[in-house]
């Protein structure tokens, strides 16, 4: 597999985990020459990630708690992060790690130690009333769909929600947030208008039923948080949990 093969992987099932696992703002900056992604709780951070065109760096902080509960499991780490540890220098406030990741495996055990730092504390929407659209979506959770049962100023705090995460994506991809656009559901006729909606469109091109039946899904035209990816952007928590995690696959797994 190539590297930019390798980091797309890495990239996508970084910000599964993260949004999947934990409920955190997403603060995006810059310092020197190298843009980073914050994982925060407040002003805490649990997990900052240095982008590189070639890797990510992910720089731990373990505080004195921390350390004690990894050392309790470190025979479970690979070898390279047990050295890593043992050589990174401890300040007033932690022991200061930087992990280089550029493949699947260096991840696996950079999420144990994320873990470490912070409990998940996501807690996955309910699935038991759930209703699904043909691709994927969460049409009991979508701003569009008749029959949720938000309130109107909730669908006017979640329209917001969408336009910030999705402003600078083209009006013909996202129609978030447009108050003509209203859908009864797959089931019954999808969106009202004389217009329907772009995944449903693009599955009957294919000559498929469902978006989920398709041997591509899923994909960037039939899930709207899809490819999740590490990108230079901040996002809200609850900016996530409203405007990206229903209209994505499976919820990050949750």
């Amino acid at each position: 597999m190539s590297i930019k093969a390798d980091m797309q992987r890495v990239s996508e099932e970084t910000i599964r985990f993260m949004r999947g696992k934990y409920k955190l703002d997403e603060v995006a900056g810059s310092y020197k020459n190298a843009d980073w992604l914050k994982f925060c709780q407040g002003k805490k951070t649990i997990l900052c990630i240095y982008l590189y065109e070639e890797r990510y760096d992910f720089q731990i902080i373990f505080g004195k708690v921390e350390r004690e509960k990894f050392e309790d499991v470190r025979n479970e780490f690979p070898k390279f992060i047990q050295d890593l540890y043992d050589e990174a220098q401890t300040y007033h406030d932690g022991k200061w790690m930087m992990i280089t990741v550029k493949d699947i495996e260096t991840l696996e055990a950079v999420k144990k130690m994320i873990i470490i730092k912070k409990k998940p504390n996501r807690k996955p929407f309910p699935k038991d009333n759930a209703i699904y659209a043909d691709c994927g979506h969460r049409c009991d959770l979508c701003v569009h769909y008749k029959n949720n049962s938000f309130s109107d100023e909730f669908r006017e705090d979640v329209k917001a929600r969408l336009r910030r995460v999705y402003e600078n994506d083209s009006e013909e991809s996202y129609y978030w947030g447009n108050d003509m656009e209203f859908c009864n559901g797959c089931s019954a006729g999808g969106l009202d208008g004389k217009f329907d909606c772009e995944q449903r469109k693009c599955a009957a091109v294919k000559g498929i039923s469902k978006c989920t039946g398709c041997k591509d899904y899923p994909c960037d035209k039939a899930t709207a948080g899809w490819p999740a990816k590490i990108e230079l952007k901040s996002i809200q928590a609850d900016d996530v949990t409203w405007a990206i995690l229903p209209y994505v696959d499976n919820q990050y797994g949750n």
